[in-house]
């Protein structure tokens, strides 16, 4: 009895570790949202790391986070740097470009895991208004495979990204 318990216990973790080794080599999460408002305003807020306190829930998730500004004032060659608690890690981030319709931000995490992805606002204008979106895409090594398993990052970042466009949207449109 219990040598085929075991055999059914190794059978099911084979085949979920097989099943995780299909699934897709790399991840997209993204949400949009209408902000009436111009998007070199819009994206001022994203282009200048000081500016983040503003609208990003991240920068709530630990109010004695450690953060670190260097490089440009804004735009490309802007770094932004943190270590906080275990909601916040530690990580680096980077403008790498920077354009009247998009911004593109190099994604170094450290804490509480190892990731490097990118971060893109991309901005469309829409009459009087601008559709914005919040976007966040990188590699998916095999481990973030079997955590999917688990885990539905698009519903946990998606959130995030849910609070931060609306306070975005509540800062770009005053």
């Amino acid at each position: 009895m219990i040598k085929t318990i075991a055999i059914v216990i190794v059978v099911a973790l084979a085949a979920t570790l097989g099943y995780a080794a299909t699934r897709p080599d790399t991840f997209r999460v993204q949400r949009t949202i209408s902000i009436k408002a111009p998007p070199e305003k819009i994206l001022a807020q994203v282009n200048n790391f000081h500016d983040w306190s503003n609208w990003s829930p991240y920068e709530k998730m630990d109010p004695a986070m450690k953060r670190t500004f260097s490089g440009a004032a804004s735009g490309p060659g802007a770094v932004y740097a943190w270590d906080g608690n275990g909601d916040a890690g530690a990580g680096r981030m980077e403008i790498k470009e920077a354009s009247p319709s998009k911004t593109v931000i190099k994604l170094d995490f450290s804490k509480p895991f190892e990731a490097s992805n990118v971060a893109e606002f991309s901005v469309d204008t829409q009459g009087d208004s601008s559709s914005v979106t919040w976007a966040m895409y990188g590699p998916a090594p095999y481990i973030s495979k079997v955590m999917g398993l688990f885990f539905n990052m698009d519903s946990m970042i998606g959130k995030d990204f849910e609070a931060g466009l609306a306070n975005l949207k509540t800062v770009a449109e005053k």
